[in-house]
């Protein structure tokens, strides 16, 4: 299936300098895709003359003519930005003209902007930013990550019936796991919220495991991880710091003394290994799910490697139906309860 994906090329740290390398990566081994350059004309013709890739015929530049910064207040650029690279390439997944859009920009005004121009689905009222995390046995996707900050039982229900479908459709696993975080395995635990949000996923046809903790994220226990967005982020942002730490008490220990500059250059395969088997990068692509439109937001920081992960992401859901599986899925769930 012929995709094409609309990249916000001014989003992020580094804007052009690695979403457009990032697209020219991606076309090398995939020859179904194109990719609608959105961005300052100039910028984004500047990187691709650079790379000798101006002539490319399955890329094409669209000119938007103003900027989201970082740290700008998603309602200013939701109401005062209209002619923004992420503005422009949400709207063309709007208009049809695009099947995806990625963006490496601002989270908070990507996701007011994409819900206020896409809308949801029917029969979801929130949308849920959805993402993988490596475990023992592979990767989990947890959902929420950040988005909603409060939420109903009802919404964790709709965000455990995305997430199995969007679980199915991409990996092709016919019913996928699906475990609702809490503070204990026992039914009895949690609050009044996560206790009822169990009984709604018990009573779904969902593949519904149970409670799970913290830890069975990483162990790998079910396939997917549905929480609300406090937990979610808070989850998130500590895997982050441990990772961190981790990897700067290793290179500590590692430059010591020169006998262990000898044992990190003895080990340096395994520390490789390691490192290709952990690399967040490979995990970059967190989907703006429930969303009438497939918004993929990439990593503020991340560099050309991650970022092409985050468009195969979104040329994966295109390719797979992601959107029309879900909206099957909640109109037989309303069937079922009618």
């Amino acid at each position: 299936m012929d995709v094409t994906v609309a990249i916000d090329c001014m989003g992020g740290d580094h804007g052009p300098h690695v979403t457009v390398p990032a697209a020219l990566g991606f076309l090398r081994g995939d020859s179904q895709t194109r990719f609608v350059l959105v961005g300052l004309r100039d910028a984004v013709e500047a990187e691709l003359k650079k790379r000798d890739a101006a002539g490319q015929t399955r890329v094409r530049v669209h000119h938007a003519s103003e900027v989201v910064a970082m740290d700008e207040p998603p309602a200013v650029a939701l109401r005062a930005k209209k002619d923004s690279s992420m503005r422009v390439a949400v709207d063309l997944v709007k208009s049809g003209e695009a099947h995806a859009c990625v963006s490496a920009g601002n989270t908070g005004a990507l996701m007011a902007i994409a819900r206020f121009v896409l809308k949801t689905l029917p029969g979801i009222e929130r949308p849920a930013i959805a993402s993988t995390l490596p475990t023992l046995t592979g990767h989990t996707l947890v959902l929420d990550l950040g988005a909603n900050v409060d939420c109903a039982a009802e919404h964790l229900l709709q965000f455990g019936i995305m997430g199995a479908t969007l679980v199915a459709s991409v990996e092709h696993r016919e019913r996928p796991s699906v475990g609702l975080l809490n503070i204990g395995e026992e039914d009895i635990k949690g609050n009044e919220v996560a206790k009822r949000a169990a009984e709604l996923l018990r009573a779904s046809g969902l593949n519904f495991y149970g409670n799970v903790e913290g830890d069975d994220i990483f162990k790998g226990t079910t396939d997917i991880v549905v929480c609300d967005g406090f937990v979610g982020n808070v989850a998130l942002k500590t895997t982050e710091g441990l990772a961190q730490m981790l990897a700067t008490y290793l290179r500590q220990e590692f430059s010591r003394n020169l006998l262990t500059r000898l044992a990190g250059f003895v080990a340096l395969p395994v520390i490789n290994a390691f490192k290709r088997r952990v690399d967040h990068r490979r995990y970059n692509g967190a989907t703006l799910l429930g969303l009438r439109g497939i918004v993929i937001k990439s990593h503020g920081a991340a560099d050309a490697f991650a970022f092409e992960f985050a468009i195969a992401r979104a040329v994966e859901e295109a390719r797979n139906g992601v959107l029309l599986h879900i909206t099957e899925r909640m109109a037989d769930m309303h069937e079922s309860v009618a």
